[in-house]
């Protein structure tokens, strides 16, 4: 306690010195100030902490979903868990989509390469994304991927891999033992006949090593769709304890061999164990609640918008998805911020970003505020949508970007066939604690304690999407009907 009150009075001391008396003042006052060597540890590990944080959110998202399947369910490594019907609050992963089917599986190729099979496009039809535990795209596979429907075998390859891929093989290096694909199973409607037509579909997934391609086993497959799963951001010091399981289990990778002395700072060492103690603990949380306010503060200040003039925002920084692209191999650029700030808001990487999905995000209504689940907004999405598959509208919690909790409903798609359509073929969605009369079908309940976000998604946009010849307004505030 006593080191935590020496900061404290030093913080408060340092702000003083400088409103008063500028900073050529305070770099004397500073020389002059006596520094414990137990303070200094402490303002180090503070310091280091907030930005391990922000380096390391994709890996640690990523563990909060390998981790919750394995704590909550029966599913393992090499297997698939999946959603046996369109998502409910029940799935607390990050602006999951509730209008289609998700299988999961992930691989760890430490014994060997993985396999991942995708059945052809017959009878069914899948959106597929396949990525290393830092979330870096391997491929896009199904009806919009590398394969466009045709179905194909994605071999995985460890780290420093030299051995041969059969014919017939896709080989996909990754530059770490562990990783997932998430594979969506689309769905024609969200009718029982249509929910088994897909999940029938996605069971035709194979997941096995290469060396039994000769004789693959049977997949396993299990159902999750009434388990709690929540893998939200936890901005606590549980957050180091994924990060350290991270760097445990995982290759250093060049281009973050600069964070290997900030780690060790937290206690966190490749071959060691992660030990805090209370104290420690203390600094790691209180920099994880700083880490969590400064993203949020970039995540308000935005980026360019979609569409001008309006709130909508595509949920990838433009900064972010070239460097992505390249595989972070630019000379002058590792948005690690940027990084940071869409993987506390989502998951999963794209390798062809809006040729398969584009999606668009936003927090804010026409006004400008915040959307405030207390009130009621009207979003009108005009005709003629100009997308190959659907489109839909899904509602998130603002803090945590999850399903809002313990709601009867999510989203509104353009596959829902109780969807009421204007004269004009133009859609009008409403967003509130209470439906407005006679548009029951249209509307998404909000918690009226809690602001909330929207997530526009388009599911094989075409050019005229890109070229903005058909726009989407911002969500307008009316009043209870």
């Amino acid at each position: 306690m006593r080191r935590r009150f020496a900061a404290f009075t030093f913080a408060l001391a340092l702000a003083t010195t400088l409103g008063d008396v500028g900073f050529g003042s305070w770099a004397h006052s500073a020389r002059a100030q006596s520094f414990t060597a137990a303070e200094l540890h402490d303002r180090a590990v503070y310091r280091r902490a907030v930005e391990a944080v922000i380096w390391g959110m994709p890996a640690v998202n990523y563990d909060l979903m390998l981790q919750e399947m394995l704590a909550k369910t029966k599913g393992k490594p090499g297997e698939v868990i999946y959603w046996g019907k369109a998502l409910d609050w029940m799935n607390q992963t990050l602006t999951p989509n509730p209008d289609t089917l998700y299988l999961m599986t992930f691989f760890d190729t430490r014994n060997g390469p993985v396999v991942i099979e995708v059945p052809p496009a017959n009878g069914g039809s899948l959106n597929g994304n396949i990525v290393t535990v830092w979330q870096m795209p391997l491929e896009d596979v199904g009806l919009l991927g590398v394969d466009k429907g045709a179905g194909g075998k994605f071999v995985i390859l460890p780290p420093g891999y030299s051995g041969s891929v059969p014919e017939g093989f896709s080989p996909l290096q990754s530059d770490t033992f562990g990783g997932y694909a998430l594979l969506r199973s689309n769905l024609a409607s969200h009718s029982e006949a249509d929910v088994a037509k897909s999940i029938e579909y996605g069971r035709k997934i194979k997941v096995y090593p290469l060396a039994q391609a000769g004789s693959p086993p049977p997949t396993v497959f299990t159902d999750v769709k009434d388990v709690l799963f929540d893998s939200t951001i936890r901005f606590d010091s549980t957050f180091f304890e994924h990060l350290n399981r991270i760097v445990q289990n995982e290759p250093w990778i060049t281009r973050d061999n600069a964070m290997i002395d900030p780690l060790r700072t937290l206690g966190i060492e490749k071959g060691k164990p992660f030990k805090p103690d209370a104290e420690t603990r203390f600094q790691l949380d209180a920099a994880a609640v700083e880490a969590k306010a400064w993203l949020d503060a970039k995540y308000e200040a935005g980026w360019t918008s979609f569409y001008e003039g309006t709130s909508w925002r595509p949920a990838a920084i433009p900064e972010l998805a070239k460097a992505a692209q390249s595989g972070y191999t630019l000379p002058d650029a590792y948005p690690t911020d940027s990084r940071a700030v869409i993987y506390t808001l989502g998951y999963i990487g794209i390798k062809r970003l809006g040729t398969g999905q584009f999606y668009l995000l936003t927090s804010k209504g026409k006004d400008g505020d915040a959307l405030d689940g207390a009130q009621n907004y009207k979003l009108t999405v005009p005709a003629n949508a100009p997308v190959d598959q659907y489109w839909s509208v899904t509602v998130y919690d603002r803090q945590t970007h999850g399903l809002v909790r313990n709601m009867e409903r999510a989203s509104r798609a353009s596959n829902a066939a109780d969807v009421q359509k204007n004269a004009d073929g133009s859609v009008d969605l409403y967003f509130g604690p209470q439906a407005p009369a006679g548009k029951e079908s249209n509307w998404v309940p909000t918690d009226p304690l809690r602001e909330f976000e929207l997530m526009f998604r388009v599911y094989g946009p075409k050019k005229e999407f890109f070229e903005k010849a058909w726009g989407l307004p911002d969500a307008e505030k009316v009043s209870a009907q």
